[in-house]
């Protein structure tokens, strides 16, 4: 990674600034929000306070059967067509039925539907009709209850026969339908509204599971009240919507509409809507089980303000952007609860505050990011380009072989003369340069050197060496014995000679290639012409020379080239069998050309694979006392010729472990301009 992106990194230290903001208006938005959930549950407490003072709410008696309001018409026909809107809110019947109640004008409605795959059949006059599967309904009133047994051995209409005597005010039989599938049967009837019932008893029974075959559920009667919803409208304060219930959540009373209209701020869109609810908004709670139209509310907040405990929740509201408060408190009386009253009050000006201020913040976050991170991008770019001028510098100022080009006598190291710590560091290159330069000055002249210096005592070694041979011959004073040791001072004499020479032609020969002069050539009639030439060298051994069909060009020094051929052959021969094959091919590559020699024979060792083209580096086995050392010097010419050509020498194992390859990628040396 470069210094560019590390400091851009760097730079994106500064988003802890908006996280910060944004976890900080969060809990403002808390904040408010908790303060609003007091006032209003502040405010629920004392309305219910208030309707207990003046006895709005009438004591719970325990359980209760809630009355809905009808839908529309109902026809007593004992199908649940007419009861499809209110069968959510249908009550429990026993441990298989449920009740549904419902009112209008024309009077109280009941339809129970009982799942019994089993059924034991019979009228509601039969003597047996007791034993058989039946409904048992309770009717109270002022002046008493009366049952009704409710019975039919067949679908149909029924007359249900009293079970008690008579009671004033209540009817002696009931037109009722009975309807049955496989799943069981279903009875619906209705009664006069001038009844004036208190109680309502439903019993079932099983002919299957026995049980008491005269019980039944009785319970108070309860259902909405315009009166009760009069008194709370004068309780509740302006924009708020307030509900009464029951513990068990059956709507009592109901006064008040959420304010949903946008106030002086506007209405929020729907992209600032979803950031508020997405990135500000803390647990707010679905909508859908507060519905303003339904019976009865069943949630937690309602179940534990029936418990006695104020609860306040926070809910989204119906209306896009809007959020609702709810708070629930218990209606108490004698510390008992006598129901739950619900007050809820729509706001948007929660959410206009908390976008607005999460915007203002991001802008000025962001802002400061933009600055921050565009200063350190500007820096980091004059870094990396001050980094770059360096990096050029020393590129440029050395060479493969470890010699430098020249720059410090066109001027200065760039950057020397900049006071900061990338100028101490363009200084410490220069002064490393200055020494690498002469240290590498020294080793380049070393050999001539050595090679001058060595002559002379060399020949006076010689000449010494052949004088005493010749002084002790005459006087036959040389024993046998010592004529190996004899041999073996003028062996080490022709061989420090041998190095002498090759170190001082080393250096006529780095000279020569420097001065060579190119010429535009076809590459073909050079290799073609080294590979005829070697056919008659290699004895035994098989050459095969492998040329493209079109010309090859490029601006060389032919000579060079033949010449380090000829060294890569001369050391190939070396490792090559005697009846091994050798593989001379030239290739056209990108901006120039390669070319190869492959020989059968050993691999190369992995750790010599990089120094094969140094200087005085021979993997050749040491000489027998009277050959020619090896000084390992002619891949160091290979690797001087492909550089004076702008390429590379390299050498590697074949594919197929046979032997080696060495390859000379050459550009082409540069062409001399003409000044006119």
């Amino acid at each position: 990674m470069n210094l560019r992106r590390k400091l851009l990194l760097v730079a994106l230290c500064t988003l802890a600034l908006p996280i910060a903001g944004w976890l900080y208006v969060r809990q403002m938005e808390s904040l408010l929000r908790d303060g609003q959930a007091q006032a209003l549950l502040a405010s629920a407490g004392a309305v219910a306070r208030s309707l207990v003072v003046t006895g709005a709410v009438q004591p719970e008696s325990g359980k209760a059967w809630y009355v809905q309001q009808a839908p529309g018409p109902i026809t007593v026909d004992g199908y649940g067509d007419d009861w499809a809107p209110l069968t959510p809110w249908s009550q429990s019947l026993g441990r298989h039925g449920q009740l549904l109640l419902a009112a209008d004008d024309d009077g109280l409605y009941l339809y129970a539907v009982v799942r019994n795959t089993r059924r034991v059949r019979a009228d509601a006059n039969d003597a047996n009709a007791l034993a058989a599967d039946h409904l048992v309904l309770t009717l109270g009133n002022a002046n008493g209850q009366r049952r009704y047994l409710l019975a039919s051995a067949a679908p149909g209409p029924l007359t249900a026969q009293p079970l008690d005597p008579a009671v004033d005010g209540l009817p002696d039989l009931l037109a009722a339908q009975w309807q049955e599938d496989g799943s069981g049967y279903q009875v619906e009837l209705r009664l006069p509204s001038a009844l004036r019932l208190r109680v309502l008893g439903v019993g079932v029974y099983d002919a299957a599971a026995g049980g008491d075959r005269m019980a039944s559920d009785t319970r108070a009667l309860l259902s909405y009240s315009d009166k009760l919803s009069g008194e709370l409208a004068q309780l509740v304060p302006d924009r708020v919507q307030a509900r009464v219930l029951t513990s068990q959540g059956w709507l009592l009373a109901r006064t008040g509409r959420l304010n949903t209209a946008p106030g002086a701020d506007g209405q929020p869109g729907w992209f600032a809507s979803l950031i508020y609810r997405s990135l500000l908004a803390n647990q707010l709670e679905d909508a859908s089980p507060w519905s303003q139209d339904v019976p009865r509310l069943d949630t937690a907040e309602v179940r534990a303000a029936g418990t006695g405990k104020p609860v306040g929740v926070w809910r989204s509201g119906e209306e896009r952007g809007s959020v609702v408060l709810a708070a629930a408190v218990p209606i108490e009386h004698a510390g008992k609860v006598d129901g739950v009253l619900l007050l809820e009050q729509a706001s948007r000006s929660v959410p206009l505050l908390a976008n607005k201020a999460l915007l203002g913040l991001l802008l000025t976050s962001f802002g400061v990011l933009l600055v921050a991170g565009g200063i350190l991008l500007a820096f980091a770019t004059r870094l990396s380009l001050r980094l770059g001028r360096l990096r050029n510098a020393a590129e440029r100022a050395q060479l493969n072989d470890g010699r430098l080009d020249g720059l410090f006598e066109q001027g200065r190291f760039p950057m020397t003369d900049a006071p900061d710590e990338i100028g101490d560091l363009a200084r410490s290159f220069e002064r490393l340069f200055e020494v690498v330069g002469g240290y590498t000055d020294y080793l380049r002249t070393l050999a001539s050197k050595l090679s001058h210096e060595l002559n002379t005592p060399l020949a006076i070694v010689k000449s010494s060496l052949d004088n005493l041979e010749h002084t002790l011959q005459e006087r036959a004073a040389l024993p046998a014995e010592a004529q190996p040791y004899l041999a073996r001072a003028r062996d080490g004499v022709a061989r420090l000679g041998a190095l002498v020479r090759a170190m001082s032609e080393s250096s006529r020969m780095e000279r020569s290639i420097t001065t060579a002069e190119p010429e535009d050539v076809d590459l073909r009639d050079v290799v073609r012409g080294c590979a005829d030439a070697y056919r008659a060298l290699i004895g035994t051994r098989r050459l095969d020379c492998v040329l493209p069909d079109a010309p090859l060009r490029l601006h060389c020094a032919p000579e060079l080239i033949a010449q380090a051929l000829d060294k890569l052959l001369d050391n190939a021969l070396s490792f090559t069998p005697e009846h091994g094959w050798l593989r001379l091919s030239l290739h056209s590559a990108t901006d120039g050309a390669e070319i190869e020699l492959a020989n059968q024979g050993p691999l190369l060792p992995e750790a010599m694979q990089g120094r094969l083209f140094d200087s005085l580096v021979s993997l050749r086995e040491k000489t027998t006392p009277g050959d020619a050392p090896h000084l390992g010097l002619g891949l160091y010419v290979v690797r001087l010729v492909a550089e004076r050509h702008g390429g590379v020498a390299s050498a590697r194992n074949l594919d197929d472990g046979s032997g080696v390859a060495f390859s000379l990628r050459l550009h082409g040396m540069p062409r001399q301009r003409l000044s006119g």
